[in-house]
């Protein structure tokens, strides 16, 4: 039965990168392109165990457009919760799920493992984890893989088709029609782009999709910026250089990486690297099991992937050292200098990296590259902002270590690719809404699509929980009241828990360079008089 209207709403991603979520409703049908977690901030984060803006009873079936944590990740509580239908995806993200959704709630077991043990110190009630790796292994039931540019029809009103998004393994971007009731115009058509990527990636084609949609709902990560172009051979002299510099006087070199995508990548040029004796021949420790587990998929896609035929076996390589167990990863810690360590997780939020950067972050010889999109709040993100201490498992670390960056790795398009890719799909008839990107990013890849002639009046910001109507007699959405579970001026930027823990480690530096007991009670008394005067 054709629809009178369609309701879009906002449930994640707006005005900030993680949480991806929309859902989608008419008189008949109800359902949901991705279900993501929050990361972040705490505030952000919290999200994670609030009731869902919807029933998850009444979802009649979800897209999904990767694997993505971000865009996955809550899935498993979505089920849960009560969600019996199908969740649609490609063949290469249900594979990559079967690993990665039992981890994420290993991960939540083992975090809130940790935080009872201080609530209870504290005397604070004990919370529950979002979801438990049985949760997630039990979600795995409802997947169903789809191929690629054919046509699906989860429900009468509704048809979606897959394409490929250049992104990571499985990655699409989501061809949607709706059938509607009016007579000019019988078919809604919109295009969820997912995470695009750029030009010319390692292992993937570039991105595909059609054109002529009334709305284009796109992802604005890297809006603003301009990432280094270069070919396969200056992709890996420039890493070889990253690595030698690291190296010097028995350096030990740490990359935070993400499982999927990002370790394989930088696997696969390490490999050729030490092959070709561009990098010394260090050990290479891939300590992550779920990095270890994704590899595995890779190489049982290998035949689907650009650049891997010829090497698709990655881990089973004299220069790659997995370290699957808890001992095996301790073992590292032996290690004095002359080492390459990846481990996740790539914002340095959970996994073993935290512990590697404990142990290594105090000391000059160690080097720290970031490869990947740290979001505002994260451990990743203060280190490249070049906070000079920071808090690990409860413990000050002053930051001694060299802090780099590359953005040769980078699974998102820049700028100039975005504006690419959406000019490709026009005509956009109704709206163009920038999704999934920190505000000034949105800002400038708006700004760079009216320089390139597209009116700003049918590009659309969206904050958290916006809801539009996307069928009406005008030439641009309607946008209807909703309740919010956020102030839209907190989405996206650090909030209080990390302006806090920034100025624990304030006062702790003022206190150290204070010159004696005398000036350092000073601080304190005037730090006193500070917090008398806010409780006045």
């Amino acid at each position: 039965m054709p629809t009178s209207n369609v309701i879009l709403r906002f449930c994640g991603a707006a005005r900030t990168v993680t949480g991806s979520c929309y859902w989608l409703r008419g008189q008949t049908f109800s359902f949901i392109v991705d279900c993501g977690l929050f990361q972040g901030s705490k505030t952000l984060k919290e999200l994670n165990y609030r009731p869902f803006p919807f029933d998850p009873k009444e979802i009649d079936f979800v897209l999904l457009t990767h694997a993505h944590i971000d865009h996955s990740g809550l899935l498993p509580r979505l089920i849960k919760e009560g969600f019996k239908g199908p969740a649609y995806m490609t063949r290469g993200t249900k594979d990559l799920l079967t690993f990665m959704l039992p981890d994420s709630g290993h991960i939540q077991e083992s975090e809130v493992e940790q935080l009872n043990l201080r609530k209870q110190q504290w005397g604070r009630p004990e919370v529950e984890p979002i979801y438990t790796r049985a949760d997630a292994e039990r979600a795995l039931e409802n997947f169903k893989p789809v191929p690629y540019e054919v046509w699906i029809q989860p429900c009468d009103e509704v048809r979606a088709r897959f394409w490929n998004a250049g992104h990571i393994l499985g990655s699409a971007s989501i061809e949607i029609e709706v059938a509607t009731e009016q007579r000019e115009q019988r078919l809604l058509r919109i295009l969820f782009s997912g995470d695009i990527g750029p030009e010319h990636k390692l292992f993937h084609a570039d991105p595909e999709a059609p054109a002529n949609f009334d709305y284009v709902i796109s992802e604005s990560t890297y809006g603003g910026r301009k990432r280094t172009r270069a070919d396969p051979k200056h992709r890996r002299m420039l890493l070889s250089q990253e690595v030698k510099q690291a190296l010097r006087a028995d350096g030990v070199l740490i990359i935070p990486v993400f499982a999927v995508e990002r370790t394989q990548e930088l696997v696969s040029d390490l490999i050729s690297l030490r092959e070709s004796g561009g990098i010394p021949a260090v050990p290479i420790f891939l300590d992550s099991p779920l990095a270890i587990r994704v590899t595995r998929v890779f190489e049982a896609h290998a035949h689907e992937l650009e650049d891997l035929a010829g090497r698709a076996r990655l881990l089973d390589n004299p220069a790659i050292i997995p370290t699957e167990t808890s001992e095996e990863s301790k073992r590292i810690n032996s290690v004095r200098g002359g080492a390459i360590i990846l481990a996740a997780s790539g914002m340095c939020e959970a996994g073993r990296i935290r512990h590697h950067l404990k142990h290594w972050l105090w000391r000059e010889q160690a080097t720290v590259l970031l490869a990947g999109y740290q979001a505002p709040g994260t451990l990743g993100r203060l280190l490249a902002d070049g906070a000079t201490s920071v808090r690990i498992q409860g413990d000050e670390i002053h930051v001694k270590a060299h802090i780099r960056q590359t953005d040769l790795y980078s699974g998102h398009a820049d700028g100039k690719e975005l504006v690419a890719w959406i000019e490709e799909r026009q005509p956009i008839k109704r709206a163009l809404c920038l999704t999934h990107g920190d505000e000034e990013e949105i800002k400038a890849l708006t700004a760079a699509l009216a320089a390139h002639g597209m009116s700003e009046e049918r590009i659309i910001a969206p904050v958290l929980d916006d809801e539009m109507e996307l069928l009406g007699d005008g030439a641009s959405p309607r946008f209807r009241p909703a309740p919010r579970r956020l102030d839209p001026e907190v989405v996206g930027r650090p909030d209080w828990h990390n302006e806090f823990a920034q100025i624990s480690l304030d006062i702790r530096s003022a206190l150290d360079q204070a010159a004696d007991d005398r000036s350092r009670n000073i601080v304190l008394r005037r730090l006193r008089r500070a917090l008398e005067v806010s409780e006045d």
